[in-house]
């Protein structure tokens, strides 16, 4: 796995989110692995994709309405926006709780990765999926991996 896709999901989410603590990530994808045995990293076979779930010692609230998270959406789209390129925010259902979703770009080293970033409430503490892979990436795990945070990750 390419060592920067691993410290690109250390350095993307701005500081007032990291705040360490992590629960395992429990990934049903098809030929995904745990890195080096840490069940928070996972990896597709061929080290194109990565995801990481962090849960954060910060207080974030439950949205219970698209509107709630939606603005939340916005404030998140503007701070991301100050570190970050190509920020596109949006409202996700989860079971009639809301998160909300992030795509951006996100550059280090000269290569630019595209992240997809979850942001959940879990029982009031910020809880993040992250997924990133190289930004011209063709391989079936970048839509594989962005499917799984879309629409399954909860």
């Amino acid at each position: 796995m390419p060592r920067l896709l691993r410290s690109m999901l250390l350095s993307v989410v701005p500081g007032a989110l990291l705040c360490g603590g992590a629960h395992a990530l429990i990934v049903p994808l098809a030929g995904w692995a745990p890195v080096s045995g840490d069940a928070n990293y996972w990896t597709d076979a061929s080290g194109s994709c990565l995801m990481r779930e962090e849960r954060h010692g910060q207080a974030f609230p439950t949205f219970t309405s698209p509107d709630a998270a939606r603005t939340f959406a916005l404030k998140l789209q503007n701070t991301l926006g100050r570190n970050v390129r190509a920020v596109v925010t949006q409202p996700v259902d989860r079971a009639g709780n809301w998160g909300v979703l992030a795509a951006f770009d996100f550059q280090e080293s000269g290569v630019t990765y595209r992240v997809s970033q979850l942001y959940l409430s879990d029982r009031g503490v910020l809880r993040t999926v992250t997924g990133s892979s190289a930004a011209q990436a063709t391989n079936p795990c970048v839509n594989e991996m962005r499917d799984f945070i879309r629409y399954l990750a909860n």
